[in-house]
């Protein structure tokens, strides 16, 4: 109410629109395993996919062989499309993304079911995703991994199964024990549990 009404001059002059726009639904076909999520959590049922199974040589010599599914179709009737973006959430391989491409009416009803082709074409109008905030908290899923690989680091680190204990006698790890302040070494079960044998009780069977 405080600000002046201004008439956009479209098509001449395009809208500035919101990056997040839902204008309409783009196909990353390389991404697609053909695993059906999207059209069945469609709750209009407006996805139609079609596919065939080939049978891929094994990767090794003496492996088996495996099968794949090829996409042969990906199409979304827009016509019965709501744009809830349920079909975006439930991918779980990044396949499909929202583009702010809006200018595809038709003036049949018949032609707004578009096929993988057209949904390619407008996965290229998909803005980037926006830059990470430097100042946000670190995901959790980085923080878990973070935090294995830090406590695999300690636990593989001298001293706690590291290549010195590795090379015991028996072969098995930590069956080198440490030397003591007079110089011999403990048992080997020293070296799993990183306890050490006091000096005053020396290992079992020691000479």
């Amino acid at each position: 109410m405080t600000r002046k009404t201004v008439t956009e001059q479209y098509p001449d002059v395009l809208p500035a629109l919101p990056p997040r726009t839902r204008g309409v639904i783009g196909l990353f076909e390389e991404n697609c395993t053909v695993c059906m999520l999207c059209a069945r959590e469609c709750p209009d049922w407006c996805i139609y996919i079609d596919s065939h199974k080939e049978t891929v040589p094994p990767a090794a010599p003496g492996g088996r062989e495996r099968s794949r599914n090829v996409l042969d179709r990906f199409a979304i009737d827009f016509a019965l499309c709501m744009y809830c973006g349920i079909c975006i959430e439930a991918c779980p391989f990044d396949a499909l993304f929202w583009s702010p491409e809006f200018e595809y009416a038709e003036t049949d009803i018949r032609e707004l079911t578009h096929e993988r082709d057209k949904l390619r074409d407008w996965m290229w109008t998909v803005p980037a995703p926006p830059a990470l905030d430097p100042a946000a908290e670190e995901p959790k899923e980085l923080a878990a991994a973070r935090k294995t690989a830090d406590r695999l680091a300690a636990e593989s680190g001298p001293g706690a199964g590291g290549p010195a204990a590795e090379a015991g006698p028996s072969g098995s790890r930590g069956s080198t024990a440490e030397a003591g302040p007079g110089g011999s070494g403990g048992s080997p079960a020293e070296g799993h549990g990183g306890r050490r044998t006091p000096p005053e009780e020396p290992p079992e069977g020691a000479t």
